[in-house]
C-alpha cells in the first residue's frame, strides 16, 4: 500500500494544467491511468458534477497488444490484410469498483492532513478525482469521485461521490418515487428539512419541422429549463422556471430558407481555393440552365431594352424577386419577417445580376465562355450598364472604360476569369450582409463565412422557433460578440436566455432528453445533494447497457412510441479530517 501511494503522490506531482487541454496519458500504476481534465476541454462527469475546476480522470490502463504481438513474430513472418488495416480506439476503460474504491482512499490519505507517517512536508489541495468504475458490484456503480472541503487554505474534508446507472427501460414502473427519494436522503443524511431542484432538457430542433419533415444533421437546438420545488419525477416544468435556449447550427440544410445564400458562398469559397492553390474545385451547378446561356439571356434582355424593346416581361424581375419567390415555394413557415429580410434589395447593379447568372458556372471554360460574351457585348457597345460606386473590381474597370469607347485587352487565361468572378461575387455577398445585419464588414471571406452562419441561425430560429424581433436582437449580439474574439465554428453553442413560453408548445407534449431532480440538505460546505436522472442517451461512455438489445431510434414528432431511458442515480456522502 505505501508503495502504491507513493506512485499516486509522484504522478499527481507532475501533472500540469496546459491551457485546458487533456494532459498525454501518464500511468499512475501498472493498470491505471489519470488524466487532468480541465477547461474547454468537455467534462465527462459535467452530468453529475456541478463543479468548474479542473479534475483528475482515473481509468483502467490500455495494453499496446498490438505492440507486443509484434514483437514477438518473426521476422520473415508475413501479416494478413486484416492485421494491416488500422484498429479503431477502444475508448476509455473502467476499473473494477473495489480497485476504484482502493484509488479513492489513497488519494483521501493523500489530501488528509493528520496522516503524517507519509513523510510528505507540503501538503498540496490536489483537483477533484473521479475513476471510471466497471459497474460490476449489484448497485451498477460508473462513477466513484472525491473533491477536498476548503476551509481558506485548510483541507477539513472530502465530499465523496458515487454514480450508478442502468437502462436502458421503457418501463416507468420501475422509475423511483420522489418522496422514497426524500426520505433515504434524511436517513442517509440525518437531514429533517430537504429542498428539491428540477432541471429538463428538450429537443426542439426534432420537434419543429418544415414541409412535415423532420430536420436530421450535425445542427441541433434544445433548451435548458431549472426549477424550483419538484412535486414528482418526469414532472413538466412550470412557466415561472428559467430557461436557456441551446443552439448549435451548421450551414447547408437544403431545407433552409438561405441555402441559396449558402451555395453562392461555397462557390465564393472555391474561387478564394482557387485563387490560393491554382486548382479550383467547382460546385455542383445550382440551376439547370447553364451558366452560358443564362448569361447570354441577360445580356440580350440588356440589349432590347438599349435598343428600346421592355417587351422582355418575366425577364425583367430582379434577383432578390426571384429568390424570394423560391424561398416562399420551398416553405410556407416563411412569414412577412423573413420576406422583408430577402426582398430588401433591390438595387442589384450589373455586376451582381452578372454574378446571379454565373453562379451555376460548373467549369473554367464555362467560364471564360461568359465573360468573353459579357466582354464582346462591351466593347460593341450592346449594352450601357450601370454599377455601383466603391466597387473595386476589374469588371467595373471595364464598364466605365466601355462609357469611353476605349477598353483595355484583358486575356481571359489562366486565373484572371476566377479572379474576376471572385470579385464580383464578394462585393455583392458583401453588401447583402450589410443588408441582413447592418455591421461594418471587412474584406476578407472568412468574414462573410461568420456572418452567413449567424443568418442560418437567425432564419432558423424565426423559421422553426416564430422568433421575433425582440428575440433574435439579443441572439445577433451574442453570435456577434462571439464571432468578434474567435474563429468560424459551426459546433459553437450559442446560449440565450428566454422564458419557458417562448417554446413551450415544442415541449409541453414531448418526453425531454434528460431530466432531473437534485434533493439537497444543509449549507454552504455542509451541503450534500442525492441527484436522481433520466436520459435517452447513455450517461457514460465506459458502461455497456445492461440490456443491448432495447436500444432504438429516438421516436419522430408524433410517435405513440415509448422512449427508452438510462436511470442515474449519484450520492454524496461527506468525510470530515478534523
Amino acid at each position: 500500500m505505501p508503495g502504491a501511494l507513493q506512485g499516486a503522490v509522484a504522478v499527481a506531482g507532475t501533472c500540469e494544467l496546459a491551457d485546458g487541454v487533456g494532459l498525454p496519458v501518464v500511468l499512475a500504476q501498472a493498470d491505471v491511468e489519470i488524466r487532468l481534465v480541465g477547461g474547454s476541454c468537455k467534462s465527462p462527469v459535467e452530468r453529475f458534477w456541478s463543479g468548474s475546476s479542473p479534475v483528475y480522470i482515473l481509468q483502467k490502463a490500455t495494453q499496446n497488444e498490438e505492440s507486443d504481438s509484434m514483437e514477438e513474430s518473426k521476422a520473415d513472418e508475413a501479416l494478413s490484410h486484416s492485421e494491416l488495416l488500422p484498429k479503431e480506439s477502444p475508448g476509455p476503460a473502467a476499473l473494477p469498483v473495489g480497485r476504484a474504491k482502493q484509488l479513492l482512499s489513497l488519494y483521501a490519505m493523500v489530501q488528509n492532513p493528520n496522516v503524517t507517517h507519509l513523510g510528505l512536508s507540503d501538503l498540496v489541495v490536489l483537483p477533484p478525482l473521479w475513476i471510471r468504475c466497471d459497474g460490476s458490484d449489484p448497485e451498477h456503480t460508473c462513477w466513484v469521485g472525491a473533491e477536498p472541503l476548503r476551509a481558506g487554505q485548510k483541507i477539513t474534508g472530502l465530499n465523496i461521490y458515487v454514480v450508478s446507472c442502468e437502462g436502458p427501460t421503457a418501463d416507468k414502473t420501475c422509475f423511483a418515487n420522489l418522496e422514497e427519494l426524500k426520505m433515504d436522503h434524511k436517513r442517509r443524511h440525518h437531514s429533517c428539512v430537504v429542498t428539491t431542484k428540477g432541471f429538463a432538457r428538450y429537443e426542439l430542433i426534432q420537434v419543429a419541422a418544415i414541409e412535415d419533415t423532420i430536420v436530421e444533421s450535425g445542427s441541433n437546438i434544445c433548451v435548458d429549463i431549472t426549477w424550483n420545488i419538484v412535486d414528482k419525477i418526469l414532472e413538466t416544468p412550470p412557466l415561472i422556471s428559467a430557461a436557456t435556449l441551446n443552439i448549435t447550427l451548421e450551414s447547408g440544410d437544403p431545407r433552409s430558407p438561405v441555402y441559396q445564400v449558402f451555395r453562392e458562398l461555397q462557390l465564393l469559397l472555391a474561387l478564394a481555393e482557387g485563387l490560393r492553390t491554382g486548382v479550383t474545385e467547382w460546385p455542383e451547378a445550382l440551376e439547370c440552365e447553364s451558366a452560358v446561356e443564362l448569361v447570354q439571356e441577360f445580356l440580350t434582355d440588356l440589349k432590347k431594352k438599349l435598343d428600346g424593346d421592355c417587351g422582355s416581361g418575366s425577364k425583367g424581375e430582379t434577383e432578390p424577386t426571384k429568390l424570394f419567390q423560391k424561398i416562399k415555394c420551398d416553405t410556407a413557415a416563411v412569414d412577412s419577417y423573413i420576406n422583408s429580410i430577402f426582398s430588401e434589395r433591390g438595387d442589384l447593379d450589373f455586376a451582381e445580376q452578372l454574378w446571379c447568372k454565373m453562379r451555376s458556372v460548373s467549369s473554367y471554360q464555362e467560364l471564360t465562355d461568359c465573360f468573353t460574351r459579357v466582354i464582346k457585348s462591351l466593347e460593341r457597345g450592346e449594352i450601357q450598364p450601370w454599377i455601383h460606386q466603391g466597387s473595386s473590381s476589374s469588371l467595373r474597370t471595364l464598364i466605365q472604360q466601355s462609357y469611353h469607347g476605349r477598353m483595355e485587352v484583358v486575356p481571359l487565361t489562366g486565373i484572371t476569369p476566377i479572379q474576376m468572378l471572385f470579385e464580383i461575387g464578394l462585393d455583392k455577398m458583401k453588401k447583402d450582409y450589410v443588408s441582413f445585419f447592418v455591421v461594418d464588414l471587412q474584406e476578407q471571406v472568412h468574414r462573410v463565412q461568420k456572418l452567413h452562419h449567424m443568418l442560418e441561425i437567425m432564419v432558423n430560429c424565426r423559421v422553426l422557433l416564430q422568433f421575433r424581433h425582440e428575440n433574435l436582437f439579443p441572439l445577433t449580439q451574442i453570435c456577434m460578440k462571439y464571432y468578434k474574439e474567435n474563429p468560424l465554428n459551426e459546433k459553437h453553442v450559442f446560449q440565450l436566455p428566454i422564458r419557458p413560453a417562448l417554446v413551450k408548445k415544442f415541449y409541453q407534449n414531448e418526453h425531454p432528453e434528460l431530466w432531473k431532480v437534485e434533493i439537497s440538505s444543509g449549507h454552504g460546505a455542509k451541503e450534500v445533494k442525492t441527484t436522481w436522472q433520466v436520459s435517452t442517451s447513455p450517461p457514460v461512455e465506459h458502461v455497456a447497457s445492461n440490456h443491448s438489445g432495447l436500444f432504438c431510434d429516438s421516436p419522430v414528432n408524433g410517435s405513440t412510441e415509448e422512449r427508452l431511458y438510462f436511470i442515474t442515480v449519484t450520492k454524496c456522502s461527506q468525510v470530515h479530517f478534523t
